[in-house]
């Protein structure tokens, strides 16, 4: 008798664990995918007047510029220099948005591995066990 009230009162525990290991695994397969689509991501960008072109990577790497011969009879070094940085930052602004909403389709927005690439913030990645081990050291307190 006491062996089904054992399993009886670990069915809620097995199933809470069944639906874990699910989760796990539909993550596990989320960042598989994630990582294939990152390893092909390119972004580029034009200046304004369409004589610089500018790719990054999806970790905001430059992989390529363009220059239009057009270029050096329109701008000064120092312009060209100014016109070339806004078409890159452009350019990593794009991606970050891009792979951020790549994240948000696999990680919860509130985990902490998602707050940090949107705030670039390492506290970020622990503030959840932060909480916790705080939370513990109230309990243990009383």
């Amino acid at each position: 008798m006491s062996r089904q009230a054992d399993r009886d009162a670990n069915h809620p525990l097995r199933a809470r664990f069944d639906d874990v290991v699910s989760q796990y695994q539909r993550l596990r397969l989320g960042l598989d995918d994630l990582q294939e689509r990152l390893s092909t991501m390119n972004v580029t960008e034009e200046s304004p007047d369409g004589l610089v072109r500018a790719t990054v990577g999806p970790r905001g790497q430059l992989v390529d510029l363009k220059l239009d011969h057009e270029v050096y009879r329109r701008h000064d070094p120092d312009q060209l220099a100014r016109t070339i940085l806004r078409t890159v930052e452009a350019a990593v602004a794009k991606t970050t948005d891009q792979v951020q909403e790549l994240v948000g389709e696999i990680l919860p927005a509130d985990s902490g591995a998602a707050r940090f690439m949107r705030d670039g913030q390492f506290g970020s990645l622990l503030a959840r066990q932060d909480r916790v081990m705080r939370e513990a050291g109230d309990d243990g307190d009383r």
